[in-house]
């Protein structure tokens, strides 16, 4: 009854106990049945007409984690005093700051691509049909126009960023040593210069050098997976 008439407060309370387990137990040893136990009252029934899989259910739970993120990331994009370089430098800067740079490490999420492929589909739609369009290549063609950013393929440029950022740079689903990680890095933002847009401020390399720490430390415990 509760779940037709406050959906919204439903969908609240099943993240809130998800992403509760996925932190404590780790996201591979959290079973549906485990949430549904930390939901009195709703049954695995209810949580399905929600959430089609686990996999949904931590997508929907990081988003929320990095809603502060995405208003930033509108913030930025929509500045009218920044050159499209600023803003991109800025976006990933912020990028770099976001809550799930903390909570990524923690999840203990199984690195296997092959075992774990619905959620890397997750997150690849996430890439090309969000953050993108959105507030990628808005950024990218405004830096065009303004001289700041050189590319005649700006799509193309900012599926490239984000794609090897969120899917290449933060190691969800190969095991890297802190050595490893820091190449690839360095290597990224190299890159990007050579793409025509330069992302090497102190707030991101900064950042980024904080993310990599924390996940050697992870690293150094044996995480949860």
């Amino acid at each position: 009854m509760s779940r037709n008439k406050y959906p919204e407060e439903t969908v609240a309370r099943i993240l809130d106990v998800s992403m509760h387990l996925f932190m404590e137990k780790g996201y591979e040893r959290t079973t549906i049945q485990d949430i549904v136990d930390g939901l009195e009252g709703l049954t695995k029934g209810a949580i399905y007409h929600h959430f089609k899989s686990k996999e949904e259910i931590l997508d929907a739970a990081l988003e929320r984690v990095d809603a502060a993120s995405l208003a930033r990331y509108r913030e930025i994009r929509d500045n009218g005093r920044m050159s499209g370089l600023e803003k991109l430098q800025a976006m990933f800067e912020a990028s770099a700051q976001s809550a799930q740079m903390e909570f990524t490490p923690a999840l203990g999420i199984e690195r296997d691509p092959v075992k774990n492929g619905r959620l890397l589909g997750l997150m690849y739609s996430s890439v090309f049909e969000e953050v993108v369009p959105r507030y990628v290549e808005p950024i990218i063609r405004q830096g065009m126009e303004d001289g700041t950013i050189k590319t005649r393929h700006p799509r193309e440029m900012a599926e490239v960023m984000v794609l090897l950022a969120n899917l290449w740079v933060a190691p969800l689903f190969s095991p890297l040593s802190a050595e490893r990680m820091a190449a690839r890095m360095e290597y990224y933002v190299d890159l990007m210069r050579s793409m025509g847009a330069d992302l090497s401020t102190k707030g991101v390399v900064q950042r980024l050098e904080q993310f990599r720490d924390t996940y050697e430390r992870k690293e150094a415990e044996g995480g949860k997976g």
